[in-house]
């Protein structure tokens, strides 16, 4: 059951009251708990036993949770980003997220405009907030290239985040400035950290993001008060942790040397790799391998398309050719520094050269023994189970 809109959260209730006076009743409240407890765990990385700790964890937080206060600016962008939110394919979360916030101010979303606007935009920016941005600024010609309510966006930003708890900067251009900030950036876009130096900044990266990272992140934040854990680029670890690589469902073919050489080959039609014709998987840290997009429907290399490595800094200008292969990727294991070609031959090589090693190592075991007295070289140290009975045996050939 969805709460209705026109029925929304007061601040004076917890987030639990405003949802049992919604109707909800305890099974469908744990149920919403663990979808969201799902996403913070980092979908299928997550264990099931684990999965249901987090939940109750989340469900006895959010006894004591109140209604906090949102500011989404949209700045230089296409809003992809919030229609990726609200378009996902699963409303629940999303409607519930429109609820639970308290959106005070968005111009592509709010009803007022104008003069109605900019002072729904002032009262909000008197109280603390959370302040969730969509765009880059641009710094050339003092801002002019964006300007809104007669501010530019860099001085919209600063004044937004006066009294803000924390930033969420929302896709690749509040993250660093996206296809604005390729060369030879025009505008001099910069994302939103680039301004932004005395508070928290969470970047929720992507071109546009899964619409279900941006509602996990803002669910995590409503919950525990606090950034998540970030990596080194300021993303959420619950959701950037692992490269598109590591889960890939075509990987197998990676490791086994078998690549599409061109779009609609016969190799395409199989579902080979798509390295050679440009996937960014191996140097892309994304969940789309794991949550997918549209209810884990498919994403881009599940549906025969190369990642373009979105989610990483300055992808526009890094991942150029998208659609050649691009050489140095560090891939630990395989070396895809190497030609494509060669990863199968390395593959078999690795296994011959362990056989070798092996071998080898009997060899010396065997020699070991011969010179020492059994009681001196204890089998299990040379890798071998003590026989059957009572005492140290020399093994028989």
């Amino acid at each position: 059951m969805l709460p209705s809109p026109f029925d929304q959260w007061t601040k004076e209730e917890t987030f639990t009251e405003y949802l049992v006076r919604q109707g909800m009743n305890r099974r469908q409240f744990l149920k919403f708990c663990g979808k969201v407890a799902l996403l913070l765990g980092g979908g299928a990385l997550i264990s099931s036993r684990d999965r249901k700790a987090l939940a109750r964890e989340i469900a006895d937080r959010l006894n004591s949770v109140k209604r906090p206060t949102v500011i989404w600016l949209q700045l230089q962008e296409c809003t992809g980003c919030l229609e990726s939110a609200l378009r996902s394919g699963d409303r629940t979360l999303e409607d519930l997220v429109l609820n639970i916030i308290s959106l005070d101010y968005n111009e592509l979303l709010m009803a007022p405009s104008g003069d109605q606007a900019n002072a729904a935009l002032e009262k909000a920016v008197g109280e603390p907030h959370l302040l969730v941005v969509n765009g880059s600024i641009p710094t050339n010609e003092k801002g002019a290239y964006c300007a809104i309510g007669g501010e530019s966006a860099e001085e919209l930003l600063r004044k937004a985040s006066r009294n803000a708890t924390a930033v969420v900067a929302v896709g690749a251009c509040a993250h660093y400035g996206c296809i604005q900030a390729a060369s030879p950036n025009p505008t001099g876009a910069v994302g939103v950290s680039s301004i932004i130096k005395d508070r928290p900044v969470i970047n929720v990266a992507g071109c546009p993001p899964i619409g279900e990272v941006i509602t996990a992140t803002l669910l995590y934040y409503v919950i525990y008060r606090h950034p998540p854990q970030l990596d080194q680029d300021g993303r959420p670890i619950f959701a950037y942790g692992q490269r598109i690589h590591d889960k890939c469902p075509r990987r197998a073919h990676y490791d086994a040397g078998q690549f599409v050489m061109q779009f609609d080959d016969e190799n395409a039609r199989k579902g080979y790799c798509l390295y050679k014709v440009g996937c960014k998987g191996p140097a892309t840290f994304a969940p789309c391998a794991i949550i997918e997009w549209n209810q884990g429907c498919s994403f881009p290399i599940k549906s025969g398309h190369p990642c373009l490595g979105c989610t990483e800094r300055h992808f526009v200008d890094r991942m150029t050719p998208f659609y050649r292969r691009l050489p140095g990727l560090d891939v630990p294991g395989t070396g895809v520094e190497l030609a494509a070609n060669q990863v199968g031959g390395l593959v078999v090589g690795a296994s011959l050269a362990g056989v070798a090693v092996h071998s080898a190592a009997t060899v010396i075991r065997k020699q070991q023994s011969k010179k020492r007295p059994p009681e001196t070289v204890p089998l299990a140290i040379l890798g071998e189970k003590e026989p059957e009975g009572t005492g140290r045996k020399e093994k028989k050939e």
